[in-house]
């Protein structure tokens, strides 16, 4: 397991440096808070090594490493990305394998190499992403992408916040392969996604991503508690 309570808020950590510090400081202690993921913006602008140096000073929780979006390459630079994630102290990595089965598989496998946690995701947030919506991506292929997921012992899966219909859909077929499947959301706040329904559609097993809901708040510290217990009362 990812992160050991069934249920929890993880803070997208899409900022700078100093604002990157504060959002530990206000939060580190906060039972209700299960990881951090770390997004590419911080990765970029310090290194994921510092980025990771820095939250041990406040906190052991699980740090989760978003590159937005891995595993749309090739399947060999999957190895790369794998090693230099595991020699900076990431424990879990996010991939949302558009680029292919066999890109997935391979960056799947890497991954766990590594000893990587790995969370699958396929389905994104915003408007036109599927064929059916005016996007490029068939929706087949959506499903296909947590299938098979689903079929290499994944048990970890990223689904949009905002989509409680697209989250039963996609739940009752992980179901069907995986007794308990754990689900991670973006979405919510700025996204229009609300809470309660997004844990009345994934389950017991549900942890929420919250960005500008918690870092763009005034007090970074209120708001992930007020979040914190609404999760908790769903």
């Amino acid at each position: 397991m990812i992160i050991t309570q069934p249920k929890s808020i993880i803070p997208a950590c899409d900022v700078g440096l100093e604002q990157y510090e504060l959002l530990l400081k206000a939060t580190a202690d906060l039972p209700g808070i299960g990881a951090y993921k770390i997004g590419f913006v911080l990765a970029l602008s310090v290194g994921l090594p510092r980025a990771v140096q820095i939250a041990r000073r406040y906190t052991h929780k699980p740090l989760i490493y978003d590159h937005q979006k891995a595993a749309s390459d090739i399947p060999d630079t999957g190895k790369a990305f794998a090693r230099v994630c595991k020699e900076a102290g990431i424990d879990a990595v996010i991939l949302f394998p558009h680029a292919g089965p066999e890109t997935e598989r391979a960056w799947i496998d890497y991954a766990r190499n590594e000893d990587l946690s790995v969370i699958v995701g396929g389905l994104m947030t915003h408007k036109k992403f599927v064929r059916s919506e005016g996007g490029y991506i068939a929706d087949e292929a959506i499903i296909e992408m947590y299938e098979v997921a689903a079929g290499l012992g994944i048990n970890d899966y990223v689904v949009p916040g905002n989509n409680p219909v697209a989250i039963k859909k996609i739940r009752s077929m992980l179901e069907r392969e995986r007794s308990h499947p754990v689900f991670y959301s973006p979405g919510f706040m700025a996204q229009g996604g609300e809470l309660a329904k997004a844990i009345e559609a994934a389950g017991d097993n549900y942890h929420a991503i919250v960005g500008r809901g918690i870092y763009g708040a005034a007090d970074m510290r209120k708001a992930a508690e007020e979040l914190c217990a609404q999760l908790m009362q769903s």
